[in-house]
């Protein structure tokens, strides 16, 4: 099959969040070419970002014991080495999107206002307008990446397939762009795609972002680190929205309490004290399934804030206060229905700390790579700030690099129709959720099988089993990961998955 072919001087960049977009600017002045699949800042994790960024940035803190929280929250599993650089630079990261424009809170004496969050020993998370720092952040960054010459952005472009040359580096991609195939030939291909919570039924991320950024690089022969650790954030607003607006973290923060009825209901009581000492401030895994084991039990969740924030709701979280009010809800003087939702991959492409994957040419930063800094649960408000370090050591990196060799023929990968998504979705959240066991994982894989033999192995698909069968063949439970067949916490180390791709097809991590 043949395409258009363009040549460009510089990174591709899949992707228009924070991490693609800081690493657009940290490759100047090498030309950049950014592809969004939607207009900036509507398609993007970065954008629906609650709570802020978390970082050592009072006199009471430092880098070491913020690397001591990440450590704990991530039950085991974190890279020492890629937590010391998140944590070291932080403070720098914070503030050069302040001096981009991102109008973080501030004190009178021109200090970063900070919330406290789960599993944080400080409060260290710089926030915007309580609830509103992943969109002002990205609103300074896309006004920065507008005014410089060196960057292109293409949006309404998805990517359709990596390309390589005979030595297996990456030389560019096929990407759809307004609907026309094109080839692009690049020296470096960065994938800055996000998550994968459009992989599951009930998400707080937008429905596009559904691994395929983790799908493309696995297909193309990339390490993947960790695919079964998914994170569920405990609060989302349970008011059958797809995807479901989030009630952040910081509610929880100042004071907010978490009941199984309404109040006024006799029966209902706060429950968080059942599940751990730390009650609302437990890690978020722990937070997901105590929520989802009342749900279970026919009770049910909701975040009571009517006493914690009650009449300064419009003010101080404004996004949650318009969410529920759209939904009925008056959150000063009710509480919120809350469930379980996803709402971060903590793996993704294995990449070293300057972005680099287990292939020349190709690149990966934010939440569709794996550096191993958030272990197998991710600490609140560490994502942005991911995004924010790693994005800009990917841009330098992929700054150096040179032109490969000629890119082999390819066609591009098959799309997953909507329906086959949709069951996909579901199959997804029932077997592969907050709660796992290994009658649900093999139903899950049958069903994946099923989808690829009649759909090809689309690279959401892909993606979607790479976590399955990573979920069955980890036999224990660990951070974001919990089976109820494996209760106890057992097996410390990481998951690595190459797939091997034959005549047969594709074999995965539990073959």
């Amino acid at each position: 099959m043949t395409h258009d072919r363009i040549t460009f001087d510089g990174p591709v960049i899949l992707g228009a969040g924070l991490a693609g977009l800081t690493a657009a600017l940290a490759a100047a002045p090498r030309k950049a070419l950014v592809l969004s699949p939607t207009p900036l800042a509507t398609g993007c994790s970065s954008a629906w970002a609650q709570g802020g960024m978390a970082a050592a940035l009072s006199d009471e803190d430092a880098p070491a014991l913020h690397a001591a929280d990440t450590i704990a929250a991530g039950a085991g599993l974190c890279d020492p080495a890629a937590v010391a650089l998140l944590t070291a630079e932080g403070p720098a990261a914070v503030r050069a999107l302040a001096a981009l424009g991102a109008p973080f809170d501030r004190q009178a004496d021109g200090g970063f206002v900070l919330s406290l969050e789960a599993a944080h020993a400080k409060a260290r998370v710089a926030r915007v307008g309580g609830d509103g720092a992943g969109a002002a952040i990205m609103a300074a960054v896309i006004a920065a990446v507008r005014a410089a010459p060196s960057i292109e952005v293409r949006e309404n472009a998805r990517a359709r397939r990596l390309l390589q040359d005979a030595a297996g580096r990456v030389v560019g991609l096929i990407a759809e762009i307004d609907g026309a195939l094109v080839e692009i030939i690049a020296p470096a291909v960065i994938l800055a795609t996000g998550g994968v919570g459009g992989l599951y039924a009930v998400t707080t991320t937008p429905a596009q972002v559904r691994g395929e950024g983790l799908g493309l690089a696995a297909l193309a022969g990339a390490e993947i680190a960790d695919p079964e650790f998914v994170q569920f954030h405990p609060t989302a607003i349970d008011i059958g929205r797809d995807p479901a607006p989030l009630a952040t973290e910081a509610l929880r923060g100042e004071g907010a309490i978490l009941r199984n009825a309404p109040l006024g209901d006799k029966n209902g009581r706060a429950f968080m004290a059942d599940y751990h000492p730390a009650k609302e401030l437990a890690p978020r895994d722990v937070v997901a399934r105590a929520i989802h084991a009342e749900r279970a039990a026919g009770r049910g969740a909701f975040l009571d804030a009517t006493a914690a924030v009650g009449e300064h709701f419009p003010h101080e979280f404004p996004a949650v206060f318009a969410a529920c009010m759209r939904a009925g809800i008056d959150p000063r003087v009710q509480p919120i229905p809350v469930t379980p939702a996803v709402h971060y991959h903590m793996g993704g492409v294995a990449t070293d700390l300057d972005g680099r994957t287990s292939l020349p040419g190709l690149l990966a930063a934010g939440e569709c790579a794996s550096t191993g800094v958030h272990g197998a649960n991710r600490l609140a408000s560490n994502s942005l700030l991911e995004a924010a370090v790693f994005g800009a050591r990917a841009g330098r990196a992929a700054r150096d690099l040179v032109m490969g060799g000629a890119p082999l023929a390819a066609a591009p990968t098959p799309d997953l129709p909507d329906s086959a998504l949709q069951a996909l979705r579901q199959a997804m959240s029932r077997d592969a959720g907050v709660i796992r066991d290994a009658d649900g994982l093999s139903r899950l894989v049958a069903i994946l099988d099923a989808l690829e033999t009649v759909h090809g192995p689309a690279p959401t698909l892909v993606a979607a089993q790479l976590i399955a069968r990573a979920a069955l063949a980890r036999q224990e439970s660990r951070g974001g990961h919990f089976r109820a067949d494996f209760p106890a916490t057992a097996l410390p180390e990481r998951t690595f998955v190459t797939l091997d791709a034959s005549d047969a097809g594709l074999r995965y991590a539990a073959e």
